[in-house]
């Protein structure tokens, strides 16, 4: 769907209504609401000058934590209208089953392309853009109604994220070997960057936005992507026979990007500033999706080949707790409620959504979905604009 001039403006404004928090969620953080604001009253220089981020891109909330405006229900006023729904992707079956996360049923099943692997927030938050791989398009949906647009022609759109200044989507082309930069609202293609790699799919931006990681499922390798030159500056090939690098997230302070790896089974932590040799985390058999909890002080992660979470420490930098499905699954992707209290994954070989309590790991729902089930998206969440995938959130 090609949005007229008029919808790009109210687009626009609301991209800019997106930077702010709201104050009833805020807990009186007078920092946080200037910062997002943009407000006239001076803020102390030390404060502006935290992080260099990437020109255009909105202000580092707290430099020693990247998930800052991601805490439970900080909403943006530019979702505040939007009824909380799941929408799963089945890829074998061509369709989005849009899920009512209060009474764990499919409400909706909404017919798009060939082949839907993602559902992808929009970086000004108005859009759910469907990733239709061999379909070669992209189905926008309304969140407010849960309602399709009209598809737009993209190439081998495997995965789709956007650079942090808002300018620009980036398609994860991964059969074309190909890092597509396309306008953000129009999708028109601006810049193609090819690879030497195979497989590109996952990826996550550095604290400042000025790089991005990221994974080459099918060569076993990481690539660094040089945001404002579209350029790719590093590539490295993982220390294991085999590997199939997944999804990709970048730890609070910043410091380190963690990889999953369904084939080396577990994470590989990296270094993105200096881009070295990583180190690999066992964590079962098939580790495929990352999401931090809302605290900042967890990551999930899914281990799809034996139906089971892991459970990582940012401060303990280590395993703390395995969470085990009843009767087993494929827990693939997913993402948090916007209270953080349920982890929602699909179960990608089973054609079910697991519903997961946070506090305690146990089962609260298996949903049936369509066959296939892969990228979904938990929606709206917290956070002033999206980085693309099933919900990467600044």
């Amino acid at each position: 769907m090609r949005p007229t001039k008029a919808v790009r403006v109210l687009a626009a404004g609301a991209a800019l209504a997106a930077l702010t928090l709201l104050p009833a969620c805020s807990s009186g953080s007078e920092r946080h609401e200037n910062e997002a604001l943009g407000s006239k009253a001076p803020a102390p220089p030390q404060k502006k000058q935290l992080v260099d981020g990437l020109p255009g891109m909105p202000p580092v909330l707290d430099p020693h934590d990247v998930y800052a405006a991601d805490r439970p229900n900080l909403f943006s006023p530019a979702v505040k209208d939007f009824p909380s729904r799941v929408y799963v992707p089945n890829t074998n079956s061509n369709t989005v089953s849009v899920i009512d996360p209060k009474t764990y049923r499919v409400i909706e099943t909404i017919p798009v392309g060939w082949q839907p692997q993602h559902v992808v927030p929009s970086w000004d938050l108005q859009t759910l853009w469907v990733n239709n791989d061999k379909g070669n398009t992209l189905t926008p949906i309304d969140p407010r109604t849960a309602k399709a647009g009209k598809t737009v022609s993209v190439h081998d759109p495997y995965n789709l994220y956007f650079t942090p200044d808002g300018k620009y989507a980036v398609v994860m082309a991964s059969l074309d070997r190909e890092l597509v930069f396309r306008d953000a609202h129009t999708m028109k293609r601006v810049k193609t960057v090819p690879v030497s790699c195979y497989g590109v799919n996952h990826a996550d931006f550095s604290l400042d936005g000025r790089y991005f990681i990221v994974s080459c499922e099918f060569s076993g390798e990481l690539l660094k992507v040089d945001t404002a030159r579209m350029k790719v500056v590093g590539q490295e090939k993982l220390p294991f026979q085999g590997a199939m690098p997944q999804d990709v997230k970048v730890s609070p302070d910043g410091k380190r990007f963690y990889i999953a790896d369904m084939m080396a089974d577990g994470v590989w932590i990296l270094d993105g500033d200096r881009f070295t040799r990583p180190s690999l985390l066992p964590t079962g058999k098939g580790a495929h999706g990352l999401y931090v909890s809302r605290d900042s002080r967890e990551m999930y992660i899914s281990n799809r080949g034996e139906g089971t979470i892991s459970i990582f420490d940012f401060a303990q930098n280590g395993l703390t707790k395995k969470w085990h499905l009843p009767g087993g699954g494929s827990p693939d992707m997913g993402g948090v409620s916007a209270d953080g209290k349920v982890l929602w994954l699909s179960g990608r070989y089973n054609s079910e959504v697991y519903a997961i309590d946070t506090a305690t790991g146990a089962e609260l729902a298996r949903i049936r979905v369509g066959s296939g089930p892969h990228g979904l998206a938990v929606y709206p969440q917290p956070g002033r604009y999206s980085l693309g995938h099933t919900g990467i959130f600044r």
